[in-house]
């Protein structure tokens, strides 16, 4: 697939030593634009067989909002840490702005355009969830599990409201730490449109886990 380099965000990119960022693509486009913002940049790298990931925040400023742009060649395992350890610096800042948010960036590729998915109220967690709780686990195959049953992406909704439940229940998502990121924002993106209708079921998305 071909390179895109973050164009509005040249300048950035020249001061890494003209880096580029080969931005993740999907079809559709979440929010169109981020007013008052500053980048992140995670830059893949490699050492004989190793994936290293490079980062750059010398721009972030924490009272704006953070675009994250990541390439989309990176694991969860080296790209989740890093976002962990800015989040939490974020959150620490005195500068901190009321209302600033996190983004990610990536490419519609219907509309040929740069667009952006929030990042907004979700704590990653490194390993499983507790035992007994029921997960939506996503590898980097493209496989999908519910728990140890495995779903094709159109049967998640029937499946899910089909479940028996005999209390109020709670479903978390996982993601397979091997996953690259493009991977790791298209399985995000149907998580996110898993309907729930029976009483009682519900999918926390405020936590993920990655292991």
């Amino acid at each position: 697939m071909k390179k895109i380099l973050v164009a509005f965000l040249l300048i950035s990119l020249f001061s890494c030593g003209k880096k580029e960022v080969q931005l993740p693509q999907l079809d559709e486009t979440v929010v169109a634009d981020v007013k008052d913002h500053s980048p992140i940049f995670m830059f893949f790298e490699t050492n004989g067989n190793d994936t290293l990931v490079d980062v750059n925040r010398s721009n972030s400023i924490s009272s704006t909002n953070w675009l994250f742009n990541i390439d989309k060649r990176l694991p969860l395992k080296l790209i989740i840490p890093e976002i962990q350890k800015l989040q939490a610096k974020k959150e620490k800042s005195s500068h901190k702005k009321e209302g600033s948010e996190n983004y990610f960036t990536y490419m519609d590729g219907k509309k040929k355009v740069l667009a952006f998915l929030p990042v907004v109220g979700v704590e990653y967690r490194l390993g499983k969830a507790v035992l007994g709780m029921n997960t939506i686990y996503f590898t980097a195959n493209g496989n999908i599990f519910f728990n140890n049953q495995e779903l094709k992406e159109t049967e998640l909704d029937n499946y899910l409201n089909d479940l028996r439940i005999e209390h109020e229940s709670e479903i978390f998502v996982g993601y397979d730490k091997n996953m690259d990121f493009e991977k790791y924002l298209k399985s995000r993106m149907i998580a996110k449109k898993i309907e729930i209708t029976k009483l009682g079921l519900s999918i926390d998305y405020s936590k993920e886990f990655i292991y």
